[in-house]
């Protein structure tokens, strides 16, 4: 009987040792986490991305000569900073106090040598040219500056719930002649988002290229 016990025991001691050499030999896998492979991004429609801005971009003269103060409410992002021909900087909030009150006008703005650089599905580049005559931007003390002139500008843009606004724009005046220096009278940046204001006042308006603008000249 004791002999049959001895070996009942041995038995059941090589099939623990089987069992605990076969667990370390194959281990089990308690790492759950599963590797994310990221989705890649589509490709942009650069066609249908550039044909947008190019409208907003156009549409400029139209905004200042209705004084379509919505429009720049619309287009302008609430954390847009504007730099101006003459070295200030601006916001949505002027840019669209000037609009509203019709402090900016033209007898005639036209935008040129537009080019649109799409750099995903979210964001772009413009850039371009804008002629003004005949323009002006009334002060808040009441007076009258002359913006008349060519400009260069720039503005960045970016898809925020469908909506392409210009979350940053610059305008510079073009000189004339190598020797020409921005004259210290008023000046406009004729730049595609009204971020240019032509007054020396406090106050900033929208970019010249279609805004007006502190102080800013052609």
């Amino acid at each position: 009987m004791k002999k049959l016990l001895s070996m009942a025991a041995l038995s059941l001691a090589a099939a623990l040792l089987a069992v605990s050499q076969w667990a370390c030999a194959n281990p089990q896998n308690t790492n759950t986490n599963s590797v994310i492979v990221a989705t890649p991004e589509s490709t942009p429609d650069k066609t249908a991305i550039a044909a947008e801005i190019t409208r907003i971009e156009n549409d400029w003269p139209r905004i200042i000569k209705e004084h379509d103060a919505a429009a720049v409410k619309r287009i302008e992002a609430d954390d847009a900073v504007f730099v101006y021909p003459d070295g200030t900087t601006g916001d949505k909030a002027q840019d669209f106090k000037d609009m509203e009150s019709g402090a900016l006008s033209a007898d005639s703005w036209v935008v040129t040598e537009l080019k649109i650089n799409v750099l995903d599905n979210d964001s772009a580049v413009a850039s371009g040219r804008s002629s003004v005559k005949g323009g002006k931007y009334k002060t808040a003390d009441g007076k009258t500056q002359d913006i008349s002139g060519e400009y260069r500008w720039i503005d960045t843009y970016v898809r925020r719930n469908g909506q392409w606004q210009i979350v940053a724009g610059a305008t510079t005046p073009i000189m004339k002649g190598t020797m020409a220096a921005p004259s210290p009278t008023p000046k406009a940046s004729p730049g595609a988002s009204p971020a240019t204001k032509p007054t020396p006042a406090p106050a900033t308006s929208p970019a010249m290229k279609p805004m007006p603008m502190k102080t800013k000249t052609p």
